[in-house]
């Protein structure tokens, strides 16, 4: 019997001056880039905490706290990539993602694209398993004044067999 197993990952971050824009490991043209102990990426922290909880391996801040030094300002593929080895460690397979990134700006449609390349060979999948969308909030709240960006992030993974 196959087990299959979801996993839901959300972060969000404030936008603040003086840092790069960077989502799902695409540098985004921006004034503004997204705070963070590493590099913000909040597309790459939803998946990682979505990886980690479908496989009951603990959440992003377990990991990689934000208070470890070692952390400051890390590349979250690079942290992708160690969540996508403890994923096959515990003996499974990443099978699919989506993911909704949630901002008022910058207009990210042009960079989707970049993004699932990006995420689909950092997880080691094909990139028709890796969605990446993107919403605003209307004007509501904190991401709809602009002030942050925010995702959400679902994946499927499956236990492989034993031999």
């Amino acid at each position: 019997m196959t087990m299959v197993r979801s996993g839901i990952g959300y972060d969000i971050h404030r936008l603040v001056p003086d840092r790069r824009l960077v989502l799902g490991g695409v540098r985004i043209d921006h004034p503004t880039g997204l705070a963070g102990h590493s590099d913000g990426d909040v597309l790459a922290h939803a998946i990682m905490d979505a990886l980690l909880g479908a496989t009951a391996l603990g959440d992003l801040g377990t990991h990689f706290p934000s208070d470890d030094p070692a952390n400051a300002g890390a590349d979250s593929i690079g942290l992708l990539e160690r969540v996508v080895t403890l994923v096959r460690s515990a003996g499974y397979r990443i099978g699919s993602v989506d993911a909704s990134v949630i901002a008022q700006a910058p207009r990210l449609a042009p960079h989707l694209a970049g993004m699932r390349d990006r995420l689909a060979r950092t997880l080691g999948i094909e990139r028709d398993a890796v969605s990446v969308k993107a919403t605003t909030n209307d004007g509501l709240g904190i991401v709809g004044a602009g002030e942050a960006i925010a995702t959400l992030a679902t994946v499927i993974v499956e236990k492989m067999s034993e031999p």
